[in-house]
């Protein structure tokens, strides 16, 4: 696309989606839009963990992480822009908010991804889909931002009953060498991680809009990740040549367009509106996800089991959503 046709395009598309914004206010009462994104949020996430492990196979942890996540906080901030939107940021809330672009992006990121490196998918997604809710609730409940009550206690606990139903058995096949231990404890503390910035997020946007919170926490914390990336990383300079290879392009493309573009800004909208231990249920939905896509598309086997799994989980789900 040349230089010249480039903002036409730009102007486009966003006349565009203003268009689409303003019928669907319109159209779609707010609570059906929640859902809708809170669907799509689950969709998105329940299938990123393949994207990772494709493509961390080829590039180092850091760098992939670090290149996404700048590239989607760049994005963001031109789309704001396009926009006419010039985003401000109280100076009380500078120190916070690169605090919490370390919790939720550069720390979890990449600590995860070294620890989904000598791990299963399988059981990462066991660790961080059963303590997910766990997290974000204790959080929550601790800061004052929401009541521990027995209803959301028993959807927690139904729900992780459900995960080690679906995923435990064959998770923990085999006997656990020193590596991955050190690789599930990397997935325990990168969920602590995001989880308690999640929480930290949602008195933020009393002054910051989500938009601009999912761009800022984005270019921060993917910036800091890719600067450490490229200064202490081995093999990051390396691959900086960008030969990574068709199917680690792709699951970066995925982990970067819907991954973190879209679903960023729809979870801190949820955040605000819901809360983050309500939102936090998506971890009890996208496994279930992965499940089914993986029956589909890729003909795994699905047990009785797997079943009575998922089932126990959407209804952990349910039980939280439906207020």
């Amino acid at each position: 696309m040349s230089d010249v046709a480039a903002p036409g395009a730009v102007t486009a598309l966003s006349a565009t989606w203003r268009r689409v914004s303003i019928v669907t206010r319109r159209r779609v009462p707010p609570a059906m839009r929640r859902q809708a994104m809170f669907a799509f949020l689950c969709v998105v996430w329940g299938t990123t963990w393949l994207g990772m492990k494709v493509g961390i196979a080829v590039v180092p942890p850091g760098l992939f992480a670090g290149l996404r996540w700048t590239c989607a906080g760049l994005a963001l901030f031109a789309w704001q822009l396009s926009q006419g939107h010039r985003p401000f940021l109280p100076r009380r809330l500078i120190l916070r908010m690169v605090v919490v672009s370390l919790l939720l992006i550069s720390f979890s990121q990449v600590i995860q991804l070294y620890g989904l490196r000598h791990i299963t998918a399988g059981l990462a997604a066991v660790i961080s889909s059963a303590l997910t809710p766990i997290a974000l609730l204790g959080f929550s409940a601790a800061l004052g931002q929401e009541r521990f009550t027995l209803r959301q206690a028993a959807a927690i606990g139904v729900g992780v009953v459900g995960i080690f139903v679906l995923f435990g058995p064959k998770a923990f096949t085999g006997e656990l060498q020193l590596a991955e231990v050190a690789g599930a404890a990397g997935v325990v503390v990168a969920t602590l991680l995001y989880s308690f910035g999640s929480v930290q997020i949602r008195p933020m946007m009393r002054s910051v809009p989500p938009v601009d919170m999912a761009w800022m926490t984005n270019m921060i914390g993917g910036g800091l990740l890719l600067v450490g990336a490229l200064l202490f990383e081995p093999g990051a300079w390396t691959a900086m040549r960008f030969d990574w290879g068709a199917s680690a392009w792709i699951a970066w493309l995925y982990l970067l367009i819907p991954g973190s573009l879209l679903s960023t800004v729809i979870y801190f909208l949820l955040v605000r509106d819901w809360g983050a231990s309500r939102v936090g249920t998506y971890a009890f939905v996208s496994p279930v996800i992965a499940v089914v896509v993986g029956a589909i598309w890729f003909g795994e086997h699905v047990e009785l089991a797997d079943v009575v799994g998922m089932g126990l989980m959407l209804a952990a789900a349910g039980i939280v959503l439906r207020r």
